[in-house]
């Protein structure tokens, strides 16, 4: 059977989860809204809201051990085949690979960089990273089709000998480069400060905006609402405790992190940045302190950009998945031809990805203010994402049998543990979910001004 082993399949799971966001966003999002106080709400935020869809998902796949149309019908009540229209889920995986690729390209470039001449000042890193976004266009296909190609390859050799290897190689190494630059950081004076700044709560920081970044960041890091999760739940053995597993994987998506947030934050410090450098701060603000630290600051760079790409592939290829595994499942394709078919979608939409940020096609590929890049962030991470993982949670909480939930949950944990999952599942998950929603359409803004 192509299963996963209990091992490979939280190191999978992980993987999906440990990706640019844990390494790139959190610290960035965290610099902005003011550290620790941030850091305490989005721990909170990981426990009651994002473990709690994780484990919506991996029941789901748990139970019927299929793609998604086919898990949410035999999940059902009813078995009613109307269900099969949760396949469309996948969509939203395939459209964030398309980017996501684009931008692992980006990475790719830096680990080249890191060879040669680091930018010296913000102004000389903002220009290079301006040029390779607006002028570089082989160079960003090159690049993007050197990740593309790497996808495919991997899923091409199935769940056991492709995407689980590949997480047994990749997570480790990712573990041994981030201990690594632990160990570098705990060197240097600024250290103390970062870890004070990480965990000492300054609750003058929190707001709105605050609590609703943290509560999308607990969401987003954990590859919700694309059908991952319940993709490789499906592919794990009933006898494996798949709560155990959803909590260990939350356990090491968090503390990858913390690690991260802790490693820049001690890099940024000792150069005297800012915290609140915000997306640029990967490509502008650290190859600019890697190069005053000369030599050791080049090994250091190359250790960082490597260790982000490893994180991204084992995230990649997590997305692609789902849509393998639909077609097939319902189509009864080969897994070849499904992934000639998926791996074409997302490579030609990061082509118009990448070339919508360029100064010769922008112009033709921008609508409504938004270039072809920023639509697919924007349908897939403020509109798919968080209608799919409202309707698992709607799913699981008035279209299922509970006693069959209880069931599958009491063979692995208490009946406390089901009870209040099952309560945050139906009431305070979906209305925390519809929350962020609004944020992210901008709705919850528009009421300030009623």
């Amino acid at each position: 059977m192509n299963h996963f082993s209990r091992i490979g399949f939280i190191l999978a799971a992980a993987g999906s989860a440990v990706g640019l966001g844990n390494i790139w966003k959190f610290p960035y999002i965290t610099g902005e809204y003011g550290g620790g106080a941030f850091v305490l709400v989005y721990l909170l935020a990981i426990v009651f809201i994002g473990l709690s869809v994780f484990l919506a998902e991996a029941v789901i796949g748990q139970n019927a051990q299929a793609d998604i149309a086919t898990a949410f019908i035999k999940t059902s009540k009813s078995k009613n085949k109307n269900w099969k229209f949760t396949g469309l889920v996948v969509i939203a995986g395939l459209l964030i690979l398309s980017f996501y690729s684009v931008v692992l390209g980006w990475i790719l470039n830096y680990i080249f960089t890191s060879f040669g001449d680091l930018p010296t000042t913000p102004e000389v890193a903002e220009k290079a990273f301006g040029d390779l976004l607006g002028k570089n266009i082989v160079g960003q296909i090159i690049f993007h089709t050197i990740i593309a190609g790497t996808v495919i390859f991997i899923v091409l050799k199935g769940i056991k000998a492709g995407i689980e290897r590949i997480n047994l190689i990749l997570m480790p190494l990712l573990a041994i480069i981030l201990i690594g630059l632990l160990i570098y950081a705990l060197t240097l004076d600024s250290f103390s400060q970062a870890v004070t700044f990480m965990f000492y709560p300054d609750w003058s920081k929190i707001d709105g905006d605050a609590l609703l970044a943290a509560l999308g960041q607990a969401f987003f890091t954990l590859s919700l609402g694309v059908g991952t999760i319940l993709t490789y739940s499906a592919s794990l053995p009933r006898r494996v405790n798949f709560v155990k597993s959803s909590i260990m994987v939350a356990i090491v998506d968090t503390t990858i992190a913390i690690v991260a947030g802790l490693i820049i934050f001690s890099f940024l410090f000792e150069a005297g940045a800012k915290s609140t450098d915000g997306p640029g701060l990967v490509f502008i603000s650290l190859p600019v302190i890697f190069s005053g630290w000369g030599v050791l600051g080049h090994f250091i760079s190359l250790a960082f950009f490597i260790a982000l790409v490893f994180a991204g592939i084992t995230s990649a290829v997590s997305m692609i998945e789902p849509s393998l595994k639909f077609f097939t499942d319902r189509f009864g394709m080969t897994r070849t031809k499904a992934t000639v078919i998926c791996g074409t979608f997302f490579y030609v939409f990061g082509i118009i990805a990448l070339l919508s940020m360029t100064g010769e096609f922008k112009p033709m590929l921008t609508a409504f203010g938004k270039n072809a890049f920023n639509w697919m962030d924007f349908v897939t991470s403020s509109v798919m994402m968080p209608l799919a993982a409202i309707l698992t949670c709607v799913f699981l909480g008035y279209f299922v049998d509970k006693d069959l939930l209880h069931r599958i949950f009491t063979a692995h944990v208490s009946e406390t543990f089901f009870n209040i999952w099952y309560f945050l599942i139906k009431f305070l998950v979906p209305i925390a979910i519809t929350i962020l929603l609004l944020n992210k359409l901008g709705v919850l803004g528009y009421f300030k001004y009623i």
